[in-house]
């Protein structure tokens, strides 16, 4: 099934420049591994190096590169798994992410640590995306 039928619903709210980039990974992973689960997590993998995701979309990010220790990881070291930041670019900088949090309105933001502004922004994020979702099935 080609990717833009099954495309999720935060990247259909995100720039063009993200669909095309999950679409192409996504095909090609299908072509090698085929349909299903590893196909959608090599295309959130490629996408994940280019984009961060803020709010209820993928935005691009400052600079390419894994968002987080998972997507550092390569060979049978990544195949294994293990906890990834959901999107969210844990390897930006504070600063960065205290942006993102003055964004997404998160209080208590300027008493957070990195890894605290990592875990509210990714909180954050469900809750948008989840928000969006409802509004487009009513």
């Amino acid at each position: 099934m080609p990717a833009r039928d099954e495309m999720p619903s935060t990247l259909v709210r995100s720039p063009q420049e993200a669909q095309d980039l999950w679409a192409t990974v996504h095909d090609n992973a299908v072509e090698q591994y085929g349909e299903g689960e590893r196909a959608h997590r090599t295309a959130f993998a490629a996408l994940k190096h280019s984009f961060e995701k803020v709010g209820d979309h993928w935005e691009p990010k400052r600079a390419k590169g894994p968002s987080d220790a998972q997507a550092a990881r390569e060979g049978a070291r990544a195949r294994r798994g293990g906890e990834t930041a959901g999107g969210v670019d844990a390897n930006a900088s504070k600063a960065h992410l205290y942006d993102v949090a003055k964004r997404l309105e998160i209080r208590g933001r300027s008493r957070m640590t990195k890894e605290q502004l990592v875990e509210a922004i990714g909180r954050a994020n469900d809750r948008e995306s989840r928000k969006a979702r409802e509004r487009e099935a009513d």
